[in-house]
């Protein structure tokens, strides 16, 4: 098996290990507070990546050069989670799967603006067009002629999280240890979501714990099996691979929760992969990376 197969076939093990955690967070929701799932999968995320470091290195690299960034990345990553998780609430997954899908198409434009990065007339096209397809996927009411839920622009806030956490990501790449951004990815956002406790925590019975560990746990495996994806395959054939999470959410929602894709969900996840798909491909002689990657 070459190595470009092996990436891509790691990259949806973890695109279906995120749509897994996010099935079982809609479980959940229904029983405890988001804030408390979210302390829950965040602490349980920080223990397997110490461990994992531990294990292989024989080490936790912890300093930061850049500690205030690390600190709004993690906290990106937090609002980026909470916005989802109150939508789930509300809403089925593959409609939320849809929109935050706009990610991808919002960091090329914001990279263009805030880190001066060059944009090609293709990519700022398939901006266009994802944007296009995000209105299609929320529903306006000039569209659908009925009322626009609120819970449909969560994960448009998640969208915009996830954006600014993956330019984060990109700035801190040149100035920290990949292993020590891994380490800060939910450090800030444990202390956040440790603040709610004592107002929201819900003692669980003995049973639910490891259904509560388990949202962490597929949260580090899944990023973890990122990190050996993209050390095995380029970023531009692995970037428009990312959209089978919208297949995966959409056949978890069916199975899990009965929740049937409806047309307007098809056709704006189609004109948002569409759009992806344009800022994703290599362009000219050199390949430029992709962005259709989703912090989970």
């Amino acid at each position: 098996m070459s190595r470009t197969l092996q990436g891509v076939l790691l990259q949806l093990v973890a695109l279906a290990l995120f749509v897994a955690m996010d099935a079982l967070l809609k479980v959940l929701v229904a029983f405890y507070p988001v804030p408390q799932l979210m302390f829950v999968r965040f602490v349980a995320h920080t223990l397997v990546v110490v461990v994992t470091l531990w294990l292989l290195d024989g080490g936790v690299p912890w300093r930061s050069r850049a500690p205030l960034l690390q600190t709004l990345r993690s906290a990106m990553l937090a609002v980026a989670n909470a916005a989802l998780s109150f939508a789930l609430i509300h809403i089925p997954l593959a409609d939320a799967t849809a929109v935050i899908f706009a990610a991808p198409v919002l960091t090329v434009a914001a990279a263009a603006l805030w880190l001066g990065e060059r944009v090609s007339p293709r990519r700022w096209l398939g901006v266009a067009i994802g944007l296009a397809g995000v209105m299609v996927a929320i529903r306006p009411p000039f569209l659908t002629g009925e009322p626009l839920h609120w819970a449909m622009l969560l994960p448009l806030v998640t969208a915009v999280a996830n954006s600014a956490y993956q330019l984060l990501t990109r700035r801190l790449a040149t100035v920290d240890d990949p292993r020590t951004t891994f380490v800060h990815t939910s450090l800030a956002a444990c202390a956040l979501t440790a603040l709610a406790q004592p107002f929201v925590w819900v003692t669980p019975p003995l049973s639910d714990l490891p259904w509560m560990l388990l949202l962490g746990a597929l949260g580090a495996a899944g990023h973890s099996l990122l990190i050996l994806a993209f050390a095995r395959a380029p970023a531009s054939v692995l970037a428009p691979m990312s959209y089978s999470q919208l297949v995966w959410a959409g056949l978890a929602g069916v199975l899990v929760f009965g929740d049937w894709p409806d047309g307007w969900t098809l056709l704006g996840a189609a004109v948002i992969a569409a759009g992806g798909v344009l800022v994703a491909l290599p362009g000219g002689r050199r390949p430029e990376p992709g962005t259709a990657t989703r912090p989970s």
